[in-house]
């Protein structure tokens, strides 16, 4: 990474932190807005953090990718493929992760995977770096931007003909279900909406796969161009003109993370192309690189350990299974976290400031963790 773009890893930073903000609230059922997903249609900043991670990736690989491009075809497709398959792998350990559950009796037992959710965010960065490699590799700059848009208009054709006529766009008529069910099946799907339906699925990875190229693309103008005010002009205009153009598509084809629609890669393209720009604006170009930077800066020099951190750390939690009482005084049983926000974080803050500060303290012992590996050199890559 060039060290004329920190603005990147503060980015990159900023995301990770937003993303442990929105993924660790101490209650579920107490949540700011902000802070929890769009019911369906439409974007809060919650669903901001995965497409803006993905732009990132798009990022890194502008400096990555061109040395990889000279290297014989052999070389490369080995390098793609084992940083793929390594991150998918991490992302299907995380999954089956503490590998054990309580059975009806409260004893733990050895997990059986014949219902292990397959897809995830991490097998989606990993697939979608594979694809957007691919496209650059084969097709060059140029033409992975051709393959951009030709990836847009096709999915939401592929969502107009094979989706349920009326309502292509509904979580029961999106076409995108029945592929995950012929080829995954539905044991191993995501049930958090109430039936198999899995957000991280097989096609909706591919315009997730566009989300990488524009990052990957802006990147690349950002090196050509180099830091002047003419390539912060050209970014800043372009990122207009995405979110412009997913609000004007959204009328036709509603902005949705949980299908990842056309309209919202541009969308959340056009946000996150923004973003860096301010982020390269004051860094860049007016040195402010004060004690904000270098708190997220620590997280944005090791993205993957602190995700898989905060997961591990979270899952961790649900072996530790405590005695406690309910609201009605009928015993329950809570895990770590449950007993530290009912008993801690609640009583002290109220409710939803306690759910709140009970992900802001996670944010401040993962930030710790990251800052300490940071001064000592580690970088964790993959």
């Amino acid at each position: 990474m060039s060290s004329r773009f920190t603005s990147l890893d503060v980015f990159r930073g900023a995301t990770v932190a937003l993303m442990i903000l929105v993924n660790n609230p101490g209650s579920w059922a107490h949540l700011y807005t902000p802070l929890a997903h769009a019911g369906w249609h439409g974007a809060t900043p919650t669903d901001l953090v995965f497409p803006f991670f993905l732009f990132a990736v798009g990022n890194a690989m502008a400096f990555t990718l061109p040395r990889l491009q000279d290297a014989p075809a052999r070389a490369f497709w080995r390098k793609v493929g084992w940083r793929t398959l390594l991150i998918f792998g991490i992302g299907l350990l995380l999954n089956a992760f503490p590998f054990v559950r309580y059975d009806a009796e409260g004893h733990l037992v050895v997990k059986t995977f014949d219902r292990l959710r397959i897809p995830g965010v991490l097998q989606r960065i990993a697939l979608c770096y594979l694809l957007a490699a691919a496209a650059v590799r084969l097709l060059g700059d140029r033409g992975a931007a051709y393959a951009s848009a030709a990836t847009l208009l096709g999915y939401w054709g592929l969502c107009l003909a094979f989706g349920r006529p009326g309502d292509p766009y509904s979580l029961e008529g999106w076409f995108g279900t029945a592929v995950d069910k012929a080829v995954l099946g539905e044991n191993h799907l995501y049930r958090g909406e109430g039936l198999p339906f899995d957000p991280e699925g097989i096609m909706s990875t591919l315009p997730a796969t566009v989300q990488v190229l524009i990052g990957y693309l802006a990147g690349r103008h950002i090196i050509r161009k180099g830091m002047q005010w003419e390539m912060l002009g050209n970014l800043l205009a372009v990122a207009l003109l995405l979110v412009l153009a997913g609000f004007c598509w959204h009328l036709a084809f509603p902005i949705n993370k949980k299908i990842w629609t056309s309209s919202y890669v541009l969308y959340t393209g056009g946000l996150a192309m923004a973003t860096l720009g301010v982020a390269v604006w004051l860094i860049e170009f007016h040195h402010r690189n004060g004690p904000w930077s270098r708190f997220f800066l620590a997280f944005g020099r090791n993205p993957l350990f602190v995700f898989v951190l905060s997961g591990v750390v979270a899952k961790s939690y649900t072996l530790f299974r405590i005695a406690d009482t309910g609201p009605d005084g009928s015993p329950v049983h809570r895990s770590l976290g449950g007993w530290m926000y009912e008993h801690l974080f609640a009583p002290a803050f109220g409710p939803m400031n306690g759910s709140l500060l009970y992900a802001v303290a996670h944010i401040v012992a993962f930030w710790a963790v990251c800052h300490l590996l940071d001064r000592k050199g580690i970088h964790v890559r993959v």
